[in-house]
């Protein structure tokens, strides 16, 4: 998903965003507004100046430009506000490392996301997809936010951690994940550290979530080093510590990669999963689709390895989501010493962003960018998109380690929910996702319909003896829709 398509030599534009306020710019509108604001840009050009706090940055519009930043990691180094915000929670793991660390720590942990390591994890999905899903009932209101984020975390643990995080413990950490992004992206818009220093409660939930992950794991690792050895993540890391050499692992590296992994390994996934669900909701043909293939390769059984190439239309529907609805939507980097792009002198230290929803709703790369269309991925040559606009794990040598996971559990994950049951909106209007430091549903409760047609299928006989709980309705207490991040959160 991350080729780029070569360019012919053009004349780049450079723009300048309106409304600069001192201070306060464009961290307001990108707060208030974001995804209108992200759209407003391209019509001012190619590379476009942008203020956050008393910051001076550029927004890169064209995926041409775009992938030229990707490749060029050592230039354009992760860094800037959001990757400052990231490295107080994640330290410097895979993830937020610089340029310079990156190469030894991505061979360090790439035997764990290798394909065949990925396939043998291919049942657990399955297994755990099924025990997500199996106590459900008709009529049943389910918070399919929590619900996927409870997967996600439960998966992404296992493969670090085995079973060294225990379930109440994947439980916490799902719970601190949710106060640590609403934090995180207002921290990153907003770069005024004096403001987030205050004793507010939202303030000190956000440090309290951070420090409670950070001794989860703490526990989780001294738990292993009394133990015996195994094969996961963790085992990988703490054979690494003991060998010494020039890999050196040291301790505060065990715990940093672990953090960082589960944290993001968590997070997208379930944002996407979620924003699945509520887009096939609205899309009854997709849905349709989606059905009748899942029907004909799994017949009612658990999808396994060699299920997942044939499920070609589930994927569809998972990259298009990517597409339209991509969890990590926005990202900052710095250069690294004095530059040129899109023709335009960059100084060391310049804090430039890009935006994989700001391409993937470029209509020049995809027609009718609005639309929730699978179909556009069913054609031969169209998995990157035109122009190479669609980047939902990023590009380059810092392309997201854990793409190929990500995309066997979501695969697996959406093939098991949907073929057991369809997932329906309340009555009423839905609320567009309002993005947060990742994009996607967070409140998103559905109401489940037994799929009567599927193989197999037929209402569960314990609906009577276990009723759907009701939801409680908004009141002034509850005044948050799907996906709100407002200031209250910072």
């Amino acid at each position: 998903m991350n080729d780029c398509v070569p360019e012919p030599e053009r004349a780049w534009t450079i723009g300048t965003a309106p409304g600069i306020f001192p201070s306060l710019s464009h961290g307001i509108a990108l707060f208030r507004r974001p995804l209108a604001f992200l759209n407003s840009l391209p019509a001012r050009g190619d590379l476009v100046e942008i203020r956050l706090g008393p910051r001076r940055a550029w927004m890169v519009c064209h995926p041409g430009l775009v992938h030229h930043m990707l490749r060029d990691t050592r230039t354009f180094d992760k860094g800037g506000p959001q990757y400052e915000r990231l490295r107080a929670v994640m330290g410097d793991g895979v993830v937020t490392c610089p340029h310079a660390e990156h190469r030894r720590q991505r061979r360090l942990l790439q035997p764990t996301f290798r394909p065949s390591h990925v396939a043998a994890h291919t049942d657990r999905m399955a297994e755990e997809a099924a025990a997500l899903c199996r106590d459900w009932r008709p009529g049943q209101r389910v918070d399919v936010s929590a619900a996927m984020l409870g997967l996600t975390t439960r998966l992404i643990s296992r493969v670090l951690l085995s079973d060294s995080l225990a379930p109440a413990a994947a439980e916490e950490v799902r719970h601190c994940l949710a106060a640590i992004v609403r934090g995180l992206f207002v921290r990153t818009v907003v770069p005024v550290d004096a403001l987030f220093r205050l004793p507010t409660p939202a303030n000190r939930r956000y440090r309290r979530a951070v420090e409670r992950v950070r001794e989860l794991i703490d526990a989780a690792v001294a738990e292993r080093r009394r133990g015996a050895p195994r094969d996961d993540l963790l085992g990988l890391l703490l054979a690494a510590e003991e060998e010494g050499g020039r890999a050196a692992v040291s301790g505060r590296e065990v715990h940093d990669q672990l953090v960082s992994l589960l944290l993001t390994g968590s997070e997208s996934p379930s944002m996407c999963l979620a924003s699945a669900f509520g887009l096939l909701a609205r899309h009854p043909e997709a849905e349709r689709r989606l059905h009748a293939e899942v029907d004909a390769v799994l017949a009612g059984r658990p999808p396994g390895t060699d299920d997942l190439p044939r499920l070609a239309y589930t994927r569809a529907v998972l990259v298009e989501t990517l597409r339209h609805s991509p969890p990590g939507w926005l990202f900052t980097r710095v250069t690294t010493r004095d530059t040129t792009l899109a023709g335009h002198r960059l100084p060391r230290g310049t804090t430039v962003l890009y935006s994989p929803y700001l391409l993937h709703h470029d209509a020049a790369s995809f027609p009718e960018p609005g639309r929730f269309l699978p179909e556009r991925w069913l054609r031969d040559g169209a998995e990157a998109g035109p122009h190479g606009a669609l980047i939902p794990f990023a590009a380059g040598s810092r392309k997201c380690i854990g793409d190929l996971f990500s995309m066997a559990e979501m695969t697996v994950a959406l093939a098991t929910v949907a073929g057991r049951w369809r997932l329906r909106h309340l009555p009423g209007p839905v609320a567009p996702p309002r993005p947060g430091a990742t994009l996607g549903p967070r409140a998103l409760t559905m109401i489940c319909a037994p799929r009567t047609d599927a193989p197999g299928g037929e209402p569960p006989r314990a609906a009577a003896l276990a009723p759907a709980a009701p939801v409680a309705a908004p009141g002034p207490e509850h005044p948050r829709r799907d996906g709100d991040d407002g200031v209250h959160h910072a």
